[in-house]
């Protein structure tokens, strides 16, 4: 029997997305080392486990998790040996059944020490603590600011000062925050459990104090050793600075869960959740349907029937503005209302051809007013990625395309309930603006193997540089071949396509999490029930847009 070429293609992206997918995998399992195994080792011999050990002793067993920036520095600060997972790790989880944010300092990276991307790692965790309104519980281990780039981390808006800031505002809005001290915590970093609700201290590992004994030598010449300083019997029993004294990291991990199973309940903002049902599709299937080859079309309407329960929706103007899917639909259960370029080929009222990925001005209008409607249902939004940008030339020009994104970020910007984003595909330019990329506050934004984001292609791209740099190389005399200029365009695409992938952008936490196809319906999950916990006094509208 003959396989149809449709079957072929099928098989060949599944193979390139499994491909894609163990890439990541392997990555990750070196992320997951930290400062490798020798560290790991040393550690374990003074009585500490690390940060993932401590995270996997302190969540409830059996439940759902997330890790929050994994990438985070990845191929950055190679001069200084690099510093995977930024040297801290963030996962959203179940203590005592309570979800909440853990923040836990990876001794083996430098002592725990903060990088740049540390500090920005560490404000993500907060932010989602904060829109959320979700406990947040801090596993301290570290030696503080990293010197030799401490002019990226100490003095700016948003760098290390902001943390405490954070601290203060949490504390203001009743959001609970524990911080453990099971390890070093020295100088401005000491204020961030002090800050804390709640704050423990291990003992005979745990020290905190504001200068350690080395410059207590060298400021006021006092000689005093670091335990007598700061350690477990000074901060709980002399200077009272810390709440409660543990004995080992697995006490200390057991007290938290008992605070945690203490906490009363919080409101709800009452989204809307039935029992949930399976898609009628495996999600593997979009393994097959995703094709491997970006420039491609394919049937985005049947890879959301893979995510979204019973794999049904309920279409939202359906015959206008076919570029993009706006419906209504469930996940796990939640109410959601998605919003996802349609990456087949269209033709629209007129008879004409429409670009699949592209946004028109009708598709733009559709999604201003589905997004209206669902703040007036307080219903969350999904925005699934993969658009290459608005339409452009002279005919959408003149019928005011401008304006017609212009409302639909305006509509985006505006809205009051929790949007979540995934980029499984392209997400360029202004299109990334117009479907929730990270400058617009996604509750959680998340991409697929595939993801690319940039302001365009890489192909596109490197023509568009090509072109100044052959016109510049010409204006000097230089006489450029064919094969110079092929030359050209490889070394401009071979750089710009770096920048694109999934890895660069969550390397410097443009998006939360690289993520197998397969998680999409936890993380949203996840992230909806997070937003539940934040009950607003906000109504639910945009308001008027002007047509």
């Amino acid at each position: 029997m003959a396989v149809s070429s449709s079957e072929i293609d099928f098989n060949y992206n599944e193979d390139q997305m499994r491909l894609k997918i163990r890439s990541m995998e392997i990555a990750l399992d070196k992320i997951y080392l930290g400062g490798g195994k020798a560290k790991i080792d040393k550690l374990h011999k003074k009585g500490k486990l690390t940060a993932r050990e401590r995270i996997k002793l302190l969540l409830d067993s059996d439940t759902k998790s997330q890790e929050i920036a994994a990438f985070a520095g990845d191929g950055m600060y190679e001069e200084y040996g690099g510093c995977p997972s930024g040297g801290v790790v963030v996962v959203i989880g179940y203590v005592s059944q309570k979800q909440c944010v853990v923040v836990a300092n990876d001794a083996t990276v430098k002592a725990g020490a903060w990088f740049p991307i540390t500090g920005k790692k560490n404000l993500r965790a907060q932010e989602i603590a904060m829109d959320n309104n979700l406990p947040i519980i801090y596993l301290v281990d570290s030696a503080g600011v990293f010197l030799p780039m401490q002019d990226e981390i100490f003095p700016d808006k948003e760098h290390f000062g902001r943390i405490f800031r954070n601290n203060a505002i949490m504390s203001s809005k009743g959001i609970v925050q524990i911080a453990a001290v099971m390890g070093s915590c020295v100088a401005g970093g000491a204020y961030l459990p002090i800050m804390s609700d709640e704050s423990l201290i291990v003992n005979k590992t745990g020290t905190i104090f504001l200068a350690g004994s080395y410059l207590v030598k060298a400021a006021i010449g006092e000689s005093i050793d670091n335990e007598e300083l700061g350690g477990a019997h000074t901060q709980t029993e002399i200077s009272g600075v810390c709440d409660y004294k543990v004995e080992n990291d697995k006490e200390c991990l057991k007290t938290i869960r008992d605070i945690m199973g203490r906490i009363g309940d919080s409101d709800k903002a009452g989204f809307n959740r039935e029992d949930a049902i399976e898609p009628k599709h495996d999600l593997k299937r979009v393994y097959g349907l995703m094709p491997a080859v970006r420039s491609k079309p394919y049937a985005s309407k049947k890879l959301l029937e893979c995510l979204v329960d019973d794999s049904k929706y309920t279409e939202y103007k359906a015959g206008y503005g076919k570029t993009l899917i706006t419906a209504y639909a469930r996940i796990d259960g939640w109410s959601v209302g998605i919003v996802m370029n349609n990456r087949e080929i269209v033709k629209n009222a007129k008879g004409e051809m429409q670009f699949g990925g592209v946004i028109y001005s009708d598709s733009a209008d559709k999604a201003s007013r589905f997004i209206m409607n669902c703040n007036q249902k307080k219903i969350p939004l999904v925005f699934i990625h993969d658009v290459t940008g608005f339409m452009v030339g002279s005919k959408s020009e003149h019928g005011g395309i401008i304006k017609d994104g212009a409302k639909m970020v305006n509509a985006m910007s505006n809205s009051v309930v929790p949007k979540f984003s995934i980029v499984i595909g392209n997400s360029y330019g202004a299109g990334n603006y117009a479907m929730c990329g990270k400058a617009y506050d996604p509750r959680i934004i998340v991409g697929w193997p595939t993801a690319e984001i940039a302001v365009m292609s890489g192909s596109a791209a490197a023509k568009t540089l090509l072109q100044i740099e052959v016109s510049s190389l010409k204006s000097k005399g230089e006489k450029i071949t064919k094969e110079k200029e092929q030359e050209l365009f490889d070394k401009i695409k071979s750089k710009y396509d770096k920048q694109i992938s999934p890895y660069y952008a969550a390397s410097r936490l443009w998006i939360d999490a690289i993520i197998d196809p397969v998680d999409t319906r936890k993380v949203i999950s996840m992230g909806i029930e997070m937003a539940n916990h934040n009950k607003t006094d906000d109504k639910y509208n945009v308001g008027v847009i002007q047509t």
